[in-house]
């Protein structure tokens, strides 16, 4: 099932989902790819800062990839979320 995703919020509930679907804690998703649960925590609050090998590293690790396509029209609300 594709999911879209345009805030970073949005990616970590994407990321909880799929973890937790997956039957794993964030202790056990940290240390199938090196990471502290605390990390997992972060990245899957939304929290800014997370470096990109870090998401690539936890999409791998729950079988995810990301698809990068044109936006579709957004109302005003949703570009503030961006910023």
């Amino acid at each position: 099932m594709m999911q879209r995703a345009r805030t970073a919020k949005q990616i970590g509930a994407i990321i909880r989902r799929a973890r937790r679907n997956a039957g794993l804690t964030q202790t056990e998703l940290g240390k199938r790819i090196g990471l502290r649960q605390a990390t997992v925590s972060k990245l899957e609050a939304g929290q800014p800062a997370t470096r990109l090998s870090t998401l690539l590293d936890v999409l791998t690790a729950l079988g995810l990839e990301i698809i990068i396509d044109k936006r579709g029209s957004a109302s005003a609300k949703n570009l503030e979320d961006l910023f």
